[in-house]
């Protein structure tokens, strides 16, 4: 549905065929699982712990938060469950489609997500997407090293930084960027781009940011609006 302050008329008019650029989240965009991360503590028998230490440290101290698990709980663990989880991920409905759609629109496509690398790789190839920033968990001979690659940090602004920097390289204005997202750590991007859109977000906070809110679980749902 479209965010009430926003007639679909103005909206058209103003945004309709100048996106040049669409940049997505990954985890509950374009995957399933609403957080990567959690459903691997799942998988190495440490959720209740890693729920507990994301909620306390993921929007105030990041840095913290991969201390206490990538080096502390995860350190030492078999790769296995991680690669596995890479591999059984599903898309969402509509994501092949959308991407298809997008480059016959030859309109550029991003992943900007604190995921992991692996898994974003895996949506490149298979979607033909055409940029990814990510996070990586360190793997070395199948096992979890205890480093962690986190140039996209939860709780900061590396999302805009990673955006205003593809940006610059393709010349392309932030008015003429899509940013399709659903969790806090969108907002930033939503600030600035052109076409803000929230897609299933479960946060108010997040909606109330968008130009678009989409409730229905089809990434197709958002070529409406480009």
């Amino acid at each position: 549905m479209l965010n009430p302050i926003t007639p679909i008329g103005i909206l058209a008019e103003k945004t309709g065929n100048m996106i040049k650029l669409a940049a997505f989240d990954m985890d509950g965009v374009l995957f399933e699982h609403f957080n990567f991360w959690y459903e691997l503590h799942k998988r190495f028998g440490t959720y209740k712990k890693g729920k507990e230490l994301t909620e306390k440290y993921k929007k105030n101290n990041y840095e913290k938060l991969v201390k206490e698990v990538v080096h502390k709980l995860w350190k030492g663990k078999s790769a296995l469950p991680y690669f596995d989880l890479v591999k059984k991920s599903r898309y969402l409905p509509g994501a092949k489609e959308t991407f298809s759609e997008l480059k016959k629109r030859k309109i550029k496509t991003a992943i900007i997500t604190s995921g992991p690398r692996e898994l974003a790789l895996r949506a490149q190839k298979e979607l033909g997407i055409d940029f990814i920033f990510t996070n990586e968990l360190v793997i070395k001979d199948n096992v979890v090293t205890g480093e962690f690659k986190w140039p996209v940090a939860d709780g900061k602004n590396e999302k805009v930084k990673a955006l205003k920097e593809l940006c610059n390289k393709l010349n392309i204005n932030l008015n003429e960027v899509a940013y399709v997202g659903d969790n806090y750590n969108d907002i930033g991007a939503f600030k600035i781009v052109g076409l803000a859109i929230a897609f299933n977000s479960e946060e108010e906070e997040v909606k109330k940011y968008a130009k678009i809110v989409i409730d229905k679980k089809d990434l197709r749902e958002i070529l409406n609006f480009f």
